[in-house]
């Protein structure tokens, strides 16, 4: 059981996985400073002055924090945007693959069968 895990960690899929988890996390605080610290303030400036973060209610003890689910939503679409351009330009960078060549066409199905018909009646 050791090996097999030592060699399912030592795959390269996964090293590559766990980069892109702590690169992703490091990516996370980029968006979250542009979205509080830029994104949110230029929203407010258009909508007059509205502070997301303090979007909410409270029902009994229960505090809905609106604002922060914004936030959140603003987040992932900009971390989706930048994935999506990234993946284009990626898909930009690498080489076409070329489509395999076809096989050159042999005899039809009824071709191959009255052939062999023809051998059989020489028999």
């Amino acid at each position: 059981m050791l090996n097999e895990f030592k060699a399912f960690i030592s795959k390269g899929n996964v090293l590559d996985l766990a980069v892109g988890i702590i690169i992703g996390a490091a990516f996370t605080a980029i968006v979250t400073s542009l979205v509080d610290d830029l994104v949110n303030p230029l929203i407010g400036m258009i909508v007059g002055g509205i502070d997301f973060s303090s979007w909410g209610f409270s029902i009994g003890e229960a505090k809905f924090a609106i604002g922060s689910f914004v936030n959140a939503v603003i987040k992932f679409l900009i971390v989706a945007w930048v994935v999506f351009l990234l993946v284009k330009f990626i898909n930009k960078l690498m080489p076409k693959k070329e489509a395999p060549a076809t096989a050159p066409a042999g005899p039809s199905e009824a071709e191959l069968l009255a052939q062999i018909l023809a051998e059989l009646k020489k028999k």
